[in-house]
């Protein structure tokens, strides 16, 4: 039987069609390492069926087969024997919200719903939107334009336009070729069951996850199409493959936590379930799930959030102000963003609820879309319909109606739609979680350029930073709640990696020294847009290597996140409407900033700062790996790293390295996991059901330190704000340690009674005190 799940290990598998790939067989063989690192369980990526040469998995086209490009299920089978065999378990990332479409023959259910219709098995599989189109057909916006229609050919039983085809249903042809006495291919697409429209007209036959109309929503809340998208998980329990599940955007479902009770019932009560749940700062994940709590985001936060010099804010905002960015402003801005978000990019789904609440209440409004758009950039959690979140709906009800009081009408109908008619109801908390993610993490996380590091999934860049007195209460409570809740600093889905964000981060402590920079490269190579250049500036820091070699690898890989970072923030240019001017001009400004005489200061400024941003990140590394809950390692994080958003941090990772370093532990992060991991592993109760005490120094800098005890023989401290520290040291800062004697795991030096700091961190900046037992 494999250990108790006191870590995990995500690694991002990958097929052989990807071009990089990360198989089964690959996981297998890496086992070893990941057994002299500590870790007690390997945390996959999904593994079911999706798009052919998919770099992620998320677009799953067959939910019930185990991808036959990773090794199929012989090989899961294979991997989790040879990780029980070491004592190492298997944790499962799965997908229930949606399936990948784009490929309409990768994915038989979708193919089948498309041929027959209403008529077809899969009819009550998929959330299709029968009203919008007036014949009942699903309307497909895949087409560049609708005059593509008249380039489509019959092919056979296909409807073909260049490589992509839809099928044709059965006797709907009326021949084997267009001009036949079955009609044109244009009259003969006439006869679907589906109509394929332009991307462009903002207008979708179904439910999507979120605005991507390649991955189309189940209907998770008919217990027939829970079953029949289970079977295959099911299995992995029943044969003792795998101890635990992700579950990806629950928030997405029409029902959360029936489907988690549903899941809790088909893994049994011992398996380990977390939840992709993005709370916000003032959200608590509702207690009756029953779930070990989130995968971590909240976590994230917190810890980050600790090294976030509250000194600095002043002096960065007033910087981003004076580029024209509003962060000062930014509650005003995301509710702008997601009113903007839920008229423009989701119009298709909010239009949707419109029709549910005009059919629920026999009544309508002109400005019902307009009202439910206002009230639900009110709404700050992902949906409110958690019992804990009770009294959310109804205060953004009232603060919508004291705002704009000439929509007290249509907010009536809303209402009473919500509370007699569970579609109206379900589609209004659908919505509320695809309008944040739409304005916050996809759009206001790219505008905001105070301090980038704060932008992140589950972030409030609004609060800068987390005092510890804050850090203490929370990471208490989740230690008393939610001890096996995951927590993290890397995701596949995090905007830039933790070291990254460790090193921006510092920028808060020398606010003076960057502004002034800013101010000199802005002369020395002027930006098309102020506010994109603070923001781009920064993440260039993040990732500038410390001897200033700029590799062809590095500047491609920096002008791809420019190129997304400014679509994204859709100011000057956007996916939907490319600005080629204003990227132009973004792309020659960024080949000024990697050349002399900035690229020249930008080395010295790193070269000064980086051991203050490695220093950062060894300490979040240290907490996040001790604190209550669950750890996760992503992929490579062991070592320092220097990914921006996905697909950056899904590169490949080069493991021969690690594993010849893991075998000299001198590299001080790849030394901090490892210890960290293997105290885990030889103390578990300390880890699992020992409590949580913060342990407080005495002295001047008191404030640089953040320490906590574990039960009674682990003790973690760590140093922070270290820029600022480095001008005038320690002094007579210390810290009381209980009785005993402690030995730090990451030395071997050994302490006893009041320890000052500069003793503490002779070695390194944070320390891992364990105490000697019997």
């Amino acid at each position: 039987m494999p250990s108790p799940i006191l870590s995990t290990y995500r690694l991002q598998l990958r097929g052989p069609k990807s071009g990089q790939p990360f198989t089964f067989a690959d996981a297998e063989n890496l086992l070893d390492y990941l057994d002299d690192l500590g870790v007690s369980h390997l945390y996959l990526s999904p593994i079911l069926t999706a798009a052919e040469g998919s770099s992620h998995g998320y677009d799953v086209t067959d939910p019930t087969t185990v991808s036959a490009e990773l090794g199929g299920a012989e090989g899961l089978a294979r991997l989790s024997a040879a990780a029980r065999v070491r004592g190492i378990g298997l944790i499962v990332d799965i997908v229930p919200n949606h399936v990948g479409v784009d490929d309409p023959r990768q994915n038989r259910w979708w193919w089948d719903l498309l041929t027959h219709g209403r008529d077809s098995h899969y009819a009550t599989y998929f959330d299709v939107d029968w009203e919008l189109d007036p014949d009942g057909r699903i309307v497909l916006p895949v087409l560049g334009s609708d005059d593509d229609v008249d380039d489509l050919v019959v092919d056979g039983d296909l409807l073909r336009l260049g490589d992509r085809v839809w099928p044709i249903a059965p006797g709907s042809a009326g021949g084997t070729a267009a001009g036949t006495i079955g009609g044109t291919a244009a009259e003969v697409h006439g006869r679907q069951n589906y109509r394929l429209i332009s991307w462009r007209a903002n207008i979708c036959g179904y439910r999507r996850f979120f605005s991507i109309t390649s991955l189309a929503a189940l209907r998770q809340e008919d217990r027939a199409v829970f079953d029949a998208t289970h079977v295959e998980v099911k299995r992995w329990f029943d044969e003792d493959l795998v101890d635990g599940v992700r579950i990806d955007h629950p928030d997405g479902l029409s029902d959360p936590p029936c489907y988690l009770t549903w899941l809790r019932e088909t893994t049994g009560p011992d398996a380990w379930i977390v939840i992709e749940k993005i709370l916000a700062g003032d959200e608590a994940l509702d207690l009756t799930l029953p779930v070990a709590g989130t995968t971590g985001y909240d976590a994230l936060r917190e810890i980050g959030g600790l090294f976030v010099d509250p000194t600095g804010t002043q002096a960065l905002t007033e910087l981003a102000d004076s580029t024209g960015d509003d962060s000062g402003q930014i509650h005003a801005a995301a509710r702008t963003l997601k009113f903007e978000a839920i008229t423009g990019t989701l119009h298709s789904e909010v239009s949707r609820l419109r029709r549910a609440v005009v059919r629920a209440t026999g009544d309508d409004h002109p400005d019902l879309i307009g009202a439910i758009a206002d009230l639900v950039s009110r709404v700050g959690v992902y949906r409110s319909d958690y019992p804990t979140l009770a009294s959310v709906l109804p205060v953004a009800l009232a603060q919508t109606a004291a705002q704009a009081p000439h929509l007290e009408a249509p907010l009536a109908l809303v209402a009473t739609a919500v509370a007699t008619n569970p579609e109206s109801a379900t589609r209004l908390q659908q919505l509320c979680g695809a309008a944040t993610a739409k304005s916050m993490e996809d759009c206001l996380f790219y505008r905001d350029a105070r301090l980038v590091s704060l932008n992140e999934v589950g972030g409030e860049p609004a609060w800068f930073g987390v005092g510890s007195a804050e850090f203490h209460d929370r990471t208490a409570t989740r230690g008393r709640l939610w001890p096996a809740a995951m927590t993290t600093l890397s995701t596949h889905d995090t905007k830039r990696g933790e070291d990254v964000r460790a090193r921006i981060g510092v920028l808060s402590q020398v606010p003076s020294l960057w502004t002034e920079l800013i101010g000199k490269w802005t002369l020395q190579n002027p930006p098309p847009d102020p506010a994109t250049a603070l923001f781009l500036w920064q993440n260039v820091f993040g990732v500038w290597p410390i001897d200033g070699d700029i590799t062809a690898g590095l500047r491609e890989r920096l002008h791809a996140y420019a190129e997304k970072a400014i679509r994204e923030a859709a100011v000057h240019t956007s996916w939907n409407a490319p600005n080629s001017e204003f990227e132009s001009a973004v792309h020659t400004w960024l080949d000024g900033v990697l050349a002399p005489p900035v690229a020249t200061e930008m080395t010295t400024l790193v070269g000064r700062l980086d051991e203050y941003g490695r220093s950062d990140a060894l300490g979040q590394k240290l907490i996040a790996l001790t604190a209550p809950g669950v750890p996760d390692v992503y992929q490579g994080t062991e070592l320092w790293e220097d990914s921006l958003v996905d697909p950056d941090n899904r590169r490949p990772v080069d493991f021969r390295t690690r594993r010849a370093m893991l075998r000299i532990s001198e590299h001080p992060k790849l030394r901090v996991t490892a210890e960290a991991l293997r105290l885990r592993r030889e103390r578990p109760d300390t880890f699992l059901s020992g409590d949580y005490r913060p342990v407080l120094a005495g002295g001047t800098r008191r404030e640089h330190v953040v320490a906590f005890q574990r039960g009674d023989d682990v003790l973690v401290a760590v140093s922070r704000w270290t820029a600022r520290l480095a001008e005038t040291g320690w002094g007579d800062t210390a810290l009381p340690l209980p009785d005993g004697d402690w030995t730090d795991r990451l030395t071997g030096r050994r302490f006893a009674g009041t320890v000052g700091l500069t003793d503490l961190y002779a070695d390194l900046p944070v320390a891992l005190l364990a105490k000697t037992l019997g």
